[in-house]
């Protein structure tokens, strides 16, 4: 019979009365998995990946593959933490919310306190055709927390053209989607969707959200992103289907991606319309009653800006973003000039309010 005493003293490795080191204790549950092992998890340590977007998916997304020992994450997120967020996004807590702090910085922040051994490059920008290249470069993965089809055909484009994987995720209401995107082997995101969704288009601003829904696809996404770092995009236990589920009425379907949709415009006639930016609007809603504005080349000195509003409303500000309240439009303006105007979804409105307040 094993004593208490002996259960409960640190394991070393078999036949050896050294310890383990540092990185081997953290992550040793994980190398004891048979998927995984030793190399896989130096592999892990290696790996360099992009999460695009950390709300819901983006931030479960994030914590996993922090936790899980991925030796560099990129976080690139436009947003900043409010408190309708916490219900279900992982990362986040009520002082990230009232600081208003950027999504990307109160996730590199809330990894570094349990996982310092890792390197975080939180990317407070949105990514479009004219900083996609410096972004995603160097990227081994590519991971999708985003909220919009129009920034996942640009990663696709990038991704058929770079020959980057990928792995598509979305959640909304009680329904999770993903599919794992291998160019040159396995349909793209154009494939599967020739067209962005027309009409009226679902949305946790519209329909709601529950955080198991995300949880999910969060934690099939990053299985899947486990296993292409550690066996590499041919390796066999990858998925290759576009899988569905719906918590709440338990639906759920696979549909086949294996190959490529013969005549697909992106990876098929390489023709790469969201990676060359065409028609792609200046201005952009993103949701919740907004209207994004970018104002590229503009940076933003917010103790003067500050100084220029006061007279005009509520001004705060940190290192990150300066925020102006003038009832009924709530406007947080970023370092490089980009804004979200709240209260509107008429973009001529916030234009007029961004040119009125900060300039033409």
């Amino acid at each position: 019979m094993t004593s208490l005493a002996q259960e409960t003293q640190p394991a070393g490795r078999a036949g050896n009365s050294q310890p383990d080191s540092p990185v081997e204790q953290r992550y040793s549950r994980q190398i004891l998995f048979h998927g995984i092992g030793a190399e896989g998890q130096r592999k892990l340590a290696t790996a360099r990946v992009a999460i695009v977007g950390c709300g819901a998916t983006g931030s479960a997304l994030a914590g996993l593959l922090a936790r899980a020992g991925v030796g560099t994450l990129r976080i690139l997120d436009r947003d900043y933490v409010e408190p309708s967020n916490l219900q279900r996004q992982s990362l986040f807590d009520e002082k990230d919310a009232a600081e208003s702090l950027p999504k990307a910085i109160a996730a590199a922040r809330k990894i570094a306190a349990f996982n310092s051994q890792i390197v975080i490059e939180p990317k407070v920008e949105d990514l479009v055709p004219a900083n996609i290249e410096v972004l995603l470069e160097g990227m081994s993965l590519i991971l999708d927390g985003t909220d919009n089809f129009e920034t996942r055909y640009l990663i696709n484009d990038y991704a058929v053209d770079r020959s980057v994987p990928w792995i598509y995720s979305a959640a909304v209401g009680s329904y999770a989607v993903t599919l794992n995107i291998l160019p040159g082997q396995t349909a793209c995101l154009a494939c599967i969707f020739p067209d962005s969704p027309r009409g009226m288009v679902e949305t946790c601003e519209t329909s709601g959200i529950l955080n198991s829904a995300v949880n999910l696809v969060a934690s099939v996404a990053a299985t899947e992103a486990l296993k292409l770092l550690v066996g590499g995009p041919s390796a066999p236990q990858l998925r290759r289907t576009l899988l569905s589920f719906d918590v709440w009425t338990n639906q759920h379907a696979e549909i086949s991606a294996a190959q490529p949709r013969p005549g697909c415009r992106a990876c098929g006639e390489r023709d790469l319309v969201h990676l060359a930016g065409e028609g792609r609007p200046h201005i952009t809603l993103c949701g919740r009653n907004s209207v994004q504005i970018h104002e590229r080349q503009r940076p933003i000195d917010f103790a003067e800006m500050d100084r220029r509003l006061q007279p005009h409303g509520i001004v705060r500000h940190n290192d990150f973003i300066l925020k102006f309240w003038h009832d009924p439009y709530e406007m947080t303006l970023f370092p490089d000039g980009r804004a979200i105007i709240k209260g509107t979804t008429d973009t001529a409105v916030a234009r007029s309010l961004y040119a009125r307040y900060v300039g033409s």
